[in-house]
C-alpha cells in the first residue's frame, strides 16, 4: 500500500523480495513527504516485515527516525492461548488476561502508547510531520483482550448469510485457508482440505472473535485521537484510516483474505480534513473524545458524510499529497520501470470540496465508468497447499478481477512468472457476478447467456 503502483507494475506478487531491488527504486509515501520536509515516523506494522521491505521497513528511505516494533508483537504466534484443557497454545482464537500474558502487554497497545509519545514530540517541532500507525489486529491470531468478548456474546452471533461453497465457483477462485488450519485449535477439528466446512458451533467463534479483535482495534485508534485532541493538534492534522485487506468470515465457504471476492478486496477508507470533514472544535471542545466501549450509555458520535463512489486504494497517495498542499506526482507511464516518483491511482480531492486544489482530470464523469481493480495470483486450477501465498516461480494463473458499480467480473488467465507476463488468450475460467440481484456474489453469470451479451460488450 506504500507504493502507489499495480502489482503489475512493481512485479510484486509474493512477499519475497525488496521493490528497490527486484523491480525499481520506487518511491512510497512517506518518503515522499520526507522529501517535502516531513518528519516520517513509522509504528507497528506499515510495511510488510522481512525481505520484502528490505529487514529495515524501507529505512531509511521511507522514514526519519528508525521504524517502532513494539517489543510484545514476537509472541504473536507462540503458545500464550490458554485452552480448554489449562495448556498453553498457538491458536487461531486466543482471547488473553493481558496480565498474564508475556511481558503484560500485547503489540497494538504498545504501538498506541509509542504513538503518543511520539505526537507529545512532534507538538514542540515546527516541522510538520506524517505517523504511519500499524496495527495488527484483526489480523490472525485473533489474540486481544478477553473483555472484549463481552461485546458480542456468542448466542447472538449468527453464522455467514452465505456459508456454502457456491455451485458455480471455478476450483482456481477458492482459497483454502490453510494458515488458519495450521492453529492447534483449528487443526483439532480435523477438517477436510480443501473443502471441509467448519463445523457451526467453530464458526461462531471465529466470527465472535474477530468482531471483538475489531473492538479492541477500534479502542486503540479512539485513544490515539484523542491524544491528538489533547494535544491540540486536531485543527492541523489530516487523518487517514485505511485497512489493506477485507477477510472471509465463512461466505462462499471460505475464511481468510486471499481472493478477488467483494469481502476481502473492499477495505474501509476514512479521511479526516480540518475544516472540511467536520468544523474545527471550539476553545476546549473535544473533536475526538474517548468513548470506552464497555460504558453502558454510550454517546453516538454523528457519522461523517459517505462517498458511494467506487475508489481504490492507490488514491492514498495522490490525495494524501493533494490534500497536504503538496504537488500530486504525475501519473505512471507505461512501462514506467525507469520512473522513480509516480503513480497509478486518482486523486480523490473532489470530494473535500476544496476550491483552490486542483482536480485530477482523470477523475471526472459518471459514476457507472468508475472501476476498482485487483488480481490474485494461483500456483494451479485447484486448491493446492500453496493456493493462498503462491511463490513468484510457482505461479501459474493469475486472476485479474474488475468491480464496477454494476458487476464483478473476473477472469483467470495462464501466467509466466519468468517473463511476468499474463496470457488473456489463455483463459482458465471466469466469474461474473451482478450486483444489484447478487450482492453476496454468489451466482456465477460468466456461462449464462446474460453474462456472455455483457462480456461481447466489454470487447474493443
Amino acid at each position: 500500500m506504500p507504493l502507489p503502483r499495480r502489482p503489475d507494475t512493481t512485479r510484486l506478487y509474493d512477499f519475497n523480495s525488496y521493490w528497490r531491488v527486484h523491480a525499481g527504486n520506487f518511491s512510497t509515501i512517506p518518503q515522499y513527504f520526507k522529501e517535502n520536509g516531513y518528519v516520517t515516523m513509522s509504528v507497528g506494522k506499515v510495511f510488510h516485515p522481512g525481505i520484502s521491505s528490505n529487514y529495515s521497513d524501507d529505512s531509511p528511505y521511507s522514514w526519519s527516525i528508525p521504524p517502532y516494533h513494539p517489543s510484545s508483537e514476537k509472541y504473536e504466534n507462540t503458545k500464550t492461548c490458554r485452552g480448554p484443557d489449562g495448556e498453553l497454545h498457538a491458536n487461531l482464537l486466543c482471547p488473553v488476561d493481558v496480565a498474564d500474558v508475556p511481558e503484560g502487554t500485547l503489540p497494538d497497545k504498545q504501538s498506541t502508547e509509542q504513538a503518543i509519545r511520539l505526537l507529545e514530540k512532534t507538538k514542540t517541532s515546527a516541522r510538520p510531520f506524517f505517523l504511519a500507525v500499524g496495527y495488527h489486529k484483526p489480523h490472525i491470531p485473533f489474540r486481544y483482550p478477553k473483555e472484549f468478548q463481552k461485546l458480542y456474546p456468542l448466542e447472538n452471533i449468527t453464522l455467514a448469510p452465505d456459508p456454502q461453497v457456491p455451485a458455480g465457483l471455478p476450483p482456481v477462485a477458492y482459497n483454502p485457508w490453510m494458515d488458519i488450519r495450521k492453529r492447534e485449535d483449528v487443526q483439532a477439528l480435523n477438517l477436510s482440505v480443501p473443502y471441509g466446512p467448519i463445523p457451526v458451533d467453530f464458526q461462531r467463534k471465529i466470527r465472535q472473535s474477530y468482531f471483538a479483535s475489531v473492538s479492541y482495534l477500534d479502542a486503540q485508534v479512539g485513544r490515539l485521537l484523542s491524544a491528538l485532541d489533547d494535544l491540540q493538534l486536531a485543527n492541523s492534522t489530516i487523518i487517514a484510516f485505511v485497512s489493506d485487506h477485507g477477510w472471509a468470515l465463512g461466505e462462499h465457504g471460505e475464511w481468510a483474505k486471499y481472493s478477488n471476492f467483494d469481502v476481502t478486496t473492499r477495505v474501509p477508507l476514512m479521511f479526516y480534513v480540518p475544516g472540511r470533514t467536520a468544523p474545527l472544535p471550539e476553545a476546549g471542545e473535544k473533536l475526538f473524545p474517548y468513548i470506552d466501549p464497555f460504558d453502558s450509555v454510550l454517546e453516538l458520535m454523528e457519522p461523517g458524510r459517505q462517498v458511494t463512489d467506487l475508489v481504490e486504494l492507490l488514491s492514498l497517495s495522490p490525495t494524501l499529497a493533494g490534500l497536504a498542499g503538496l504537488r500530486v506526482p504525475p501519473r505512471c507511464p507505461i512501462p514506467s520501470f525507469h520512473v522513480e516518483r509516480c503513480r497509478e491511482g486518482q486523486s480523490l480531492v473532489k470530494h473535500f470540496r476544496f476550491q483552490d486544489l486542483e482536480e485530477d482530470p482523470y477523475f471526472r464523469g459518471n459514476p457507472r465508468e468508475s472501476i476498482a481493480y485487483s488480481q490474485y495470483p494461483r500456483p494451479a486450477d485447484s486448491p493446492q497447499w500453496n493456493s493462498d501465498k503462491p511463490s513468484l516461480k510457482d505461479i501459474k494463473v493469475m486472476g485479474y478481477s474488475i468491480r464496477t458499480i454494476d458487476y464483478r467480473y473476473t477472469v483467470w488467465v495462464g501466467f509466466n512468472p519468468h517473463e511476468f507476463l499474463a496470457n488473456f488468450s489463455d483463459v482458465h475460467a471466469g466469474e461474473l457476478y451482478f450486483v444489484d440481484s447478487d450482492p453476496l456474489q454468489d451466482h456465477n453469470m460468466y456461462n449464462d447467456s446474460q453474462g456472455r451479451d455483457l462480456l461481447r460488450s466489454l470487447m474493443p
